[in-house]
């Protein structure tokens, strides 16, 4: 049988989607009756088809048995972890990034008080989680050592790890194991665990909530002319089969958010294709997280090249993200995009 993939749309939203959803004529993300779809688009490599969800019985039986199974994790209501709520759409990762280069942020925190600062800012502002991070992994940066990205983050975990969650961004697994004895509540690899073989055996030995990232390419190079057959289908694929894998070797999958890694490895058109798309990625049963904020794509799309101050077009995409369920948004503008959020869903309680 040919491969399908289910993508739910056409969502709503609020007051209006639990009233749909009481009168059957939606249904219900992860469990939570104020975001729920009325429609599936039933995906191959070779076509496309959108139905609404009453159409899904009259569906040939193995197709409705492929699609019901995805339904199944496309309803379920996800396990909170790490400060995470997945009933409350979105959760924001606040980003902290403890380097000299990161591409817009690079040098402004790298310091005990002024990262410590920030972090406590972000999270008092509203977001759920830090992520720390103490290599660059933008386009055209080197790796460096293990010691000197340890000696960026070591003192501000200490500093604030017993006061507010945090999650590690590193590819390393000895940084991992390093923070995760310092309080460090979640793994945020962008590498998606091929970076670092010994990072299953960190996985395996703590058993801690962990984000797998796509990347294609490493970032010397992932944006040396970026090709896929089909991005959208192609990182799903990946992700069903790094998934599969660790479930192999005994890896639980109850604690693993997905990132389909927008910018990393990835042109405009292949970026706008899988946001516009995202909610494909419902259907492998995972929270999703998605780094959208001050990426090139709204530099690309505005025709302004400020790294520093691309809010505008971080609050729209964040807002459209968030309106296809994605449960997790990894932002550096934590108080700017809360009060766009806040506003949004006043207007739909109204």
């Amino acid at each position: 049988m040919r491969r399908y993939y289910t993508r739910v749309c056409n969502f709503y939203y609020g007051k209006e989607s639990k009233l749909l959803v009481s009168k059957k004529k939606t249904l219900s993300l992860n469990n939570n009756k104020e975001i729920s779809f009325a429609n599936l688009e039933i995906i191959s490599r070779r076509s496309k088809k959108k139905i609404s969800i009453k159409e899904i019985d009259n569906l040939p039986k193995l197709l409705r048995k492929q699609i019901d199974l995805d339904l199944k994790n496309i309803q379920s209501k996800k396990k909170n972890f790490a400060n995470l709520n997945f009933q409350k759409i979105p959760n924001i990762m606040g980003v902290l990034n403890l380097t000299p280069d990161s591409f817009s942020d690079g040098g402004k925190f790298n310091s005990k008080k002024k990262g410590t600062d920030h972090a406590l800012k972000m999270y008092q502002s509203g977001a759920n989680i830090i992520d720390v991070g103490g290599e660059s992994t933008r386009p055209g940066s080197n790796a460096i050592n293990i010691k000197l990205e340890w000696s960026r983050i070591e003192k501000i975990i200490k500093s604030i790890s017993k006061k507010i969650p945090l999650s590690l961004d590193t590819r390393k697994s000895e940084i991992m194991e390093k923070g995760i004895n310092l309080g460090i509540k979640m793994i945020n690899d962008v590498s998606g665990l091929s970076y670092d073989a010994k990072t299953i055996d960190i996985l395996k030995k703590y058993k801690i909530p962990l984000v797998i990232q796509h990347t294609q390419g490493i970032p010397e190079n992932m944006q040396n002319h970026p090709r896929y057959e089909n991005e959208l289908l192609d990182i799903y694929d990946f992700f069903e089969k790094k998934i599969k894998f660790l479930r192999s070797i005994g890896i639980k999958h109850s604690k693993i958010i997905i990132d389909p890694g927008i910018g990393f490895g990835k042109n405009l058109k292949h970026n706008m294709n899988l946001i516009s798309n995202i909610s494909i990625f419902h259907s492998l049963g995972f929270p999703i997280l998605v780094g959208n904020s001050r990426k090139r794509f709204i530099k690309e799309i505005s025709g302004k090249n400020d790294t520093k101050s691309r809010i505008g077009g971080t609050v729209a995409s964040s807002i459209y993200l968030m309106s296809q369920g994605i449960q997790i948004l990894r932002i550096h503008d934590v108080n700017e995009l809360l009060q766009g959020i806040k506003v949004f869903k006043k207007l739909f309680k109204n």
